[in-house]
């Protein structure tokens, strides 16, 4: 393991470019793709991709404030003292290792937006403690932990929900009993989870090879440098904590009657006030809660011009029919005790280029579920190997990474050789579940 993990790390370091470079890469190969594969112009395929473009800019302001809100609730100091209580568990770096994807992994089950935020600040935390710690691998454990279907995948939800636009094609709605809570599903959580922990219990670094976590000097939290009650009017106001407190009232009153419904449902939105009231709340006053903020918006970078380049490459994806096209490849050579199994490996493939779970299923969906109503396949297990597969491949795609990566201070290549093996090592055991799953 440890050589393969060390092969895979250099080839990803020596020819793996920048997670910006690569996306305009992509972008390329797909216009490519759609004028030879898909027999479209050149000009057509731009259209597509200019009417692509705008297509994520909402997404892209929900994940930088999903990120803006729960680093600021992560700088807090209820929440520093938290995260040092946890940091404070590991006693080598293979521990803190363990410590770190576990942690994350259990955050993405129930939230991936949660489980990004707070494995990445856990893995910045577990660095800048931990002696010896090499900081691209814990990073990249937390990352690990995003390939988890839990409660808030998208997609099982989807066609469980009343009125979706797949009920129709489907039949029926698929409750998720039989999707998200299924016998197997759930085995096949927990064997991730340990799978997950016990592969960053056996990687390790040479000593020459360590590279430990530096805090960026340029970017730290103001104190106040006088009593406040010297300071003009105009600074104090800044330091009282009743101002953090008015406007907490807001997200505090709409979160309660939000939960107090039967119809709750942790979105992006929410997860945003859920933050941004948490953070109000932990802060002892707004400069502390602004310097903060001046701190964490730093990691925000790589979201606000990478996701439209993606929402681009995804319009030429679908417009062109290439979607179409790579999932009749797929479906042309399945039978239905394959069909899950290969089901799993085109969302995959396809993800790459889609990598917004939602977007995806809307086109990719109705194929895949038209073609397992055609050969007989069984439709819960379409459905979740299409989920399954949407996640799989975020590991060798930036797109999910970007949060993370701010957060570190690092390039994509940094983690990509680990995520690699975690992508072949995960591969094996979802394809093999599914593939002993549809035998019976």
């Amino acid at each position: 393991m440890q050589a393969i993990t060390n092969f895979t790390v250099k080839v990803v370091q020596k020819y793996l470019p920048d997670a910006f470079i690569l996306a305009i890469g992509l972008t390329f190969i797909t216009l490519g793709m759609g004028i030879f594969l898909a027999d479209k112009s050149p000009v057509q395929m731009v259209n597509f991709w200019g009417k692509g473009f705008s297509s994520l800019f909402t997404f892209a302001m929900q994940m930088a404030l999903v990120l803006l809100t729960g680093y600021t609730l992560a700088l807090s100091p209820v929440v520093k003292r938290i995260l040092d209580r946890i940091t404070d568990l590991p006693r080598t770096p293979r521990q803190a290792l363990m410590v770190t994807a576990l942690v994350s992994i259990i955050g993405c089950y129930f939230s991936w937006a949660f489980g990004l935020v707070i494995g990445a600040i856990l893995a910045k935390e577990m660095g800048r403690k931990m002696p010896g710690l090499h900081f691209p691998l814990v990073v990249a454990a937390a990352y690990g932990g995003e390939i988890i279907r839990g409660p808030s995948s998208s997609i099982p939800l989807v066609v469980a929900t009343p009125g979706n636009f797949m009920e129709k094609t489907i039949g029926h709605l698929v409750p998720v009993s039989e999707t998200l809570y299924s016998s197997w599903n759930i085995a096949l959580s927990v064997a991730m989870v340990a799978a997950l922990v016990l592969l960053y219990a056996t990687v390790s670094v040479s000593k020459d090879d360590i590279v430990e976590f530096q805090d960026d000097p340029d970017i730290k939290v103001t104190v106040a440098t006088k009593p406040v009650s010297e300071m003009p009017f105009s600074q104090r106001i800044e330091h009282m904590r009743w101002v953090n407190l008015v406007l907490a009232v807001l997200p505090g009153i709409y979160l309660v009657g939000s939960f107090s419904s039967l119809s709750f449902d942790l979105n992006l939105n929410l997860v945003i006030q859920i933050f941004l009231f948490l953070a109000l709340i932990l802060h002892r006053n707004p400069a502390e809660f602004l310097a903060a903020i001046k701190e964490a918006v730093v990691s925000c970078r790589g979201i606000l011009m990478q996701f439209p380049l993606y929402a681009g490459i995804s319009g030429m994806m679908g417009a062109s029919g290439l979607v179409a096209i790579i999932s009749a490849w797929f479906t042309s050579i399945a039978t239905p005790a394959t069909f899950p199994l290969l089901t799993f490996l085109s969302a995959g493939l396809v993800n790459i280029a889609i990598p917004s779970g939602g977007g995806q299923w809307a086109i990719q969906g109705p194929i895949m579920i038209q073609a397992a109503q055609a050969i007989g396949a069984d439709i819960p297990q379409t459905v979740m190997a299409f989920a399954w597969g949407d996640g799989w491949t975020n590991q060798i795609q930036p797109f999910w990474a970007l949060p993370l990566l701010g957060v570190a201070g690092l390039s994509a290549r940094d983690i990509m050789g680990y995520c690699l093996v975690w992508l072949v090592l995960s591969g094996v055991l979802i394809g093999g579940t599914f593939m002993v799953v549809a035998m019976f």
